[in-house]
């Protein structure tokens, strides 16, 4: 698009946002003379004061607008940019469901060939690699749309609802990592109803956890610690015995959600309650396993025990549990993300009590295992901020270096 007009970059991206000019007009207080004058480059834009409002209207950079690439971190060869959003966020708007139904869709990938691309997608996530999981991402959700709107047989029609409703939580949970909170529940919203028809309960009950993680990340703490719950309920095990480790994992998983959703609230009690619940799968299951790609067992419980301490601001209670799982064999074991995630946790925990040494430690370990979870989250960036604002004098070398590759300043 760069050798477009400015006007014509506008109307594109007014087009792909789904807005008349009459709505883009209003939003920008103008005009729909004037949106059209400027479209048709009767009207030139030479302002940046008002090239950034129409940006901001159109929710993207306005390097976008200009022409150019989006300002981009050093580190963006692991991270997402808005280009990448938008792909995204176009796959996520498509249905091919009502398309089909005029229009049969005549090429479609084999469903073994988007099997193994959608687990490794989820390898991909768990290893942190969110920059290369973006841009694979709207490829892979136009195929796996294609064939769930195609496919009738029973069997062949489970698993395309099954690889889609994956691809959508996979796609969710991304989006909410790197601070495109809205995009993360339409995505963890559209898993469900796409699980449901795969006929799996156990797929539908790790999507209400993506549908709760975009609700806590909105601010919703209330409606996401009551989904997690409800469905923990009803996948409750009768007899821990008799249960499938599948069963006790996506159970425990909603469990420790609903957790971290009641410590946002300062329930304490319903945290304790919670997490105790997990454990007790945990150790009904044994031993830390993968199954529906939940990571769960009993070091997890330990993971989100910490975390929940630290969105109750009790820095050195998760401190505490941090040292417990540092002697765990297994969390050495755990795939980088997962790790990462926890270093994260807890750097923020020892910010808490002024141990801004220990919180940039944590970070630089955690930078280490899985870059893309330090220097592309904005919650890592919040951190890494409220460190360097309290820091008395120049930051250590690496420190200052992170922060830079963070794009936080020193």
């Amino acid at each position: 698009m760069e050798e477009l007009p400015i006007g014509r970059r506008v109307a594109y991206w007014r087009g792909r946002r789904k807005m008349s000019q009459q709505v883009f007009a209003d939003r920008l207080g103008k005009s729909k003379s004037w949106v059209d004058k400027v479209e048709r480059g009767v009207r030139r834009l030479d302002k940046f004061s008002v090239i950034h409002e129409i940006a901001d209207v159109l929710q993207l950079d306005a390097q976008l607008l200009l022409g150019k690439d989006p300002e981009r971190r050093p580190e963006s060869v692991t991270c997402i940019d808005q280009v990448e959003v938008e792909e995204i966020r176009a796959a996520l708007e498509r249905y091919d469901s009502i398309s089909t139904f005029f229009r049969p869709t005549n090429s479609l990938p084999p469903l073994a060939e988007m099997h193994k691309a959608t687990n490794h997608a989820w390898l991909t996530f768990q290893h942190a690699k969110y920059g290369v999981l973006a841009r694979a991402l709207p490829r892979l959700l136009r195929d796996a749309q294609a064939a769930d709107a195609h496919y009738t047989g029973d069997d062949d029609a489970q698993q395309a609802a099954s690889l889609l409703g994956q691809l959508y939580q996979i796609a969710s949970s991304t989006l909410r990592k790197l601070g495109e909170h809205d995009l993360a529940w339409l995505a963890a919203d559209r898993s469900i109803a796409v699980s449901h028809r795969a006929g799996d309960r156990l797929l539908t009950g790790v999507a209400t956890c993506r549908v709760g993680n975009a609700l806590l990340a909105l601010g919703r703490s209330r409606a996401a610690l009551e989904v997690n719950v409800n469905i923990a309920n009803r996948l409750a095990p009768t007899d821990s015995r008799s249960s499938t480790p599948e069963q006790l994992s996506v159970y425990g998983l909603l469990l420790l959600q609903g957790a971290m959703a009641a410590a946002r609230l300062g329930d304490s009690a319903t945290v304790r309650e919670l997490v105790n619940g997990a454990d007790d799968a945990a150790r009904a299951l044994g031993e830390n396993r993968n199954h529906y790609w939940t990571c769960f067992g009993p070091t997890n419980v330990q993971l989100h025990r910490a975390a929940a301490a630290v969105e109750l601001g009790e820095g050195r209670a998760a401190v505490e549990t941090h040292r417990v799982v540092m002697e765990d064999p297994g969390f050495s074991a755990l795939l980088p993300e997962r790790r990462a995630h926890h270093l994260l946790d807890i750097a923020r925990g020892y910010a808490q009590f002024g141990e801004l040494e220990k919180a940039t430690e944590m970070l630089l370990e955690g930078d280490r295992l899985a870059p893309a979870e330090i220097r592309c989250r904005p919650v890592a960036h919040a951190v890494m901020s409220d460190v360097l604002r309290r820091t008395r004098g120049t930051p250590s070398a690496p420190v200052a270096e992170l922060a830079e590759q963070m794009g936080v300043g020193v």
